[in-house]
């Protein structure tokens, strides 16, 4: 029986990609949907590419219902991986997927980290601080943003006349390398402990 993964993305949805490509034909894992909270990005092409069912949700319908919950769960997810999602999980989704929700963010937290830092806002503010290095961070996550037990990390280093647009395609680079790689592991330490409960 294939595990099942759901994606959080409100944007392009690169990552989404390369996890779409990484689970196309594989022997254990799925993406079984592709939800967002952007009508308009453009990972729900992405989506129709692959032929993955969407689910576009607004502020109330994730906040103040159920309904992402109960399609989860009538889905049968086993992870809930978020790929350029912006929003706060919310405790019912926490709750009911204990260490089954990973996140990916372009620095090494806890640096860098928090509200509003995301994107091109983090590699900003790492460049003003002139750091040396920089990379991404593969974490679980819990009820604030940035903030759920690390999971994997991987770095690369600033060159002294580096933009912004340099350094946000070395962490892609990083991104689409281990993103798909590290939920293949936890896909295989879910298995593990399922047959261990049976």
């Amino acid at each position: 029986m294939k595990k099942r993964i759901a994606i959080f993305a409100s944007g392009s949805g690169s990552n989404a990609q390369k996890i779409l490509e990484y689970f196309k034909d594989h022997s254990s894992a799925e993406v079984s949907i592709i939800l967002s909270n952007n009508p308009d990005a453009y990972v729900l092409q992405r989506a129709d590419n692959f032929e993955i069912p969407t689910h576009i949700f607004d502020r109330d319908e994730f906040y103040h219902s159920d309904n992402i919950l109960n399609l989860l769960t009538d889905l049968q997810i086993d992870l809930i991986v978020l790929a350029g999602f912006l929003w706060l999980i919310p405790k019912n989704l926490i709750e009911a997927f204990p260490n089954r929700i990973i996140n990916i963010h372009p620095a090494l937290l806890p640096s860098y980290g928090g509200k509003g830092m995301y994107g091109n806002h983090v590699h900003q503010a790492v460049l003003e601080a002139k750091e040396p290095e920089s990379g991404i961070t593969i974490h679980y996550v819990n009820e604030k943003f940035d903030e759920g037990k690390i999971i994997y990390q991987a770095r690369y280093r600033i060159e002294p006349d580096d933009t912004i647009e340099l350094i946000q395609f070395k962490g892609q680079q990083l991104e689409h390398l281990h993103y798909p790689k590290v939920i293949e592991n936890i896909i295989k330490e879910l298995n593990t402990s399922s047959q261990q409960t049976q």
